[in-house]
């Protein structure tokens, strides 16, 4: 795909022939591949808040939002330039003026600003200011553009607190700057890692970022977040997810299945579908609250249901198309684990909704072990 990374391929593929051919496939899009300007959904400007962050190639820095909980759309693009509707080819040349970029929506209810600066940061080298890793120019550098004055002070300390933790020796170079007019990408470019997840496996390993973002960023503890020190001891709402090998480890094979492939166990024969102690039931991984057994109900499916979350934005709604049928899938907020699915055949008097829940996507949390976990304000609805 990119014509200036193609110089740098010689380096990383010097093991085998295959490879360099494999790499060669980057430079056109694949044989078929629509060069039609994808269409930006602007009713979503009514509903949801927007930020456009460049991090350098678009691929890499659009599939590290693109599944991120409370993140309702990303669309890979430009940014900065003069031309009218530039074209990948004219962006690469460097002289639009350009940034390749990504628009980012995301819903206040389900994620925080916070925490997408911390994704933003976390996947770029903030200090080079001659492109990105292998891929070199003006329009590959980094900014963020603000769509509101939050988001432009936000952006600032987050920048700020990089500065002043001095953990670069060179300075940061990634620009803050207001929105300006955004341009869709060709619709090649859209999706990439879901869509050609080889190739863009090979370009992220080829380019250097994935060796910068271990060198550097793994493990960090550099802090992006409040302004003010948080004093919550709820462990969940530090949690950082952790990588695949950890997860596998982690996990027993089925709760790794279902929480991270979109599995579903067995009916009846699952840990929870009986089980009727007071209590709640969390994520696996992370341990967030996500019901509460007063919900729960006996649905005849064999599966644990209940008639709603612990709140509302303790889950992530998703369409779910799989299975020749359109269904809505949860996840949970912050683990982003699969938990099952929500219908509409609950039970009328209580709201209608039969949230359809994977025991290996939960632990269940006994009522008198509520306040000792961290648990305790989940008490008083027991009392109600």
């Amino acid at each position: 795909m990119r014509a200036r990374w193609k110089k740098n391929l010689a380096l990383f593929v010097v093991a085998s022939f295959a490879g360099i051919f494999i790499y060669a496939l980057f430079v056109q899009p694949q044989n078929g591949a629509s060069q039609e300007v994808a269409l930006l959904d602007t009713s979503l400007d009514k509903k949801y808040q927007k930020i456009v962050f460049a991090g350098g190639c678009f691929w890499c820095t659009e599939a590290e939002f693109n599944h991120s909980p409370g993140v309702v759309s990303t669309v890979s693009g430009y940014i900065g330039g003069t031309k009218l509707n530039p074209t990948y080819e004219e962006v690469s040349t460097g002289t639009t003026g350009h940034r390749e970029a990504v628009l980012v929506y995301y819903n206040t209810a389900s994620t925080t600003l916070e925490k997408l600066l911390r994704i933003y940061w976390k996947h770029i080298d903030p200090t080079d200011r001659g492109g990105s890793f292998a891929d070199r120019g003006y329009q590959y550098t980094s900014a963020i553009y603000y769509t509101t004055e939050e988001q432009k002070e936000k952006s600032s300390i987050s920048r700020k607190r990089i500065i002043d933790a001095k953990k670069f020796e060179s300075s940061v170079a990634t620009e803050i700057l207001p929105y300006s007019t955004f341009f869709t990408a060709e619709e090649y470019h859209q999706d990439y890692k879901d869509k050609n997840p080889v190739r863009y496996k090979y370009y992220r390993e080829g380019s250097g970022r994935d060796t910068f973002i271990k060198n550097n960023w793994v493990n960090d503890t550099t802090t992006f977040m409040e302004t003010k020190k948080s004093t919550s001891t709820k462990k969940w709402e530090s949690f950082v997810k952790p990588g695949d090998e950890e997860l596998r480890a982690k996990l027993t094979k089925e709760q790794y299945v279902v929480t991270q492939k979109g599995g579903t166990e067995s009916p009846y024969s699952n840990e929870y579908t009986n089980n009727k102690e007071d209590g709640i039931y969390v994520d696996i991984i992370s341990g967030e609250p996500l019901f509460l057994s007063t919900h729960k109900y006996d649905s005849g499916t064999g599966w644990p249901s209940f008639v709603k979350p612990v709140a509302a934005n303790s889950v992530i709604l998703k369409e779910d198309k799989k299975l020749f049928s359109t269904r809505t899938e949860v996840r949970s907020a912050i683990a982003d684990s699969h938990l099952g699915h929500v219908f509409t055949d609950g039970p009328q008097d209580m709201g209608g909704m039969r949230y359809c829940m994977n025991s290996a996507s939960l632990k269940f949390i006994p009522r008198n072990d509520m306040a000792e976990e961290g648990y305790e304000e989940y008490l008083k609805e027991f009392n109600q």
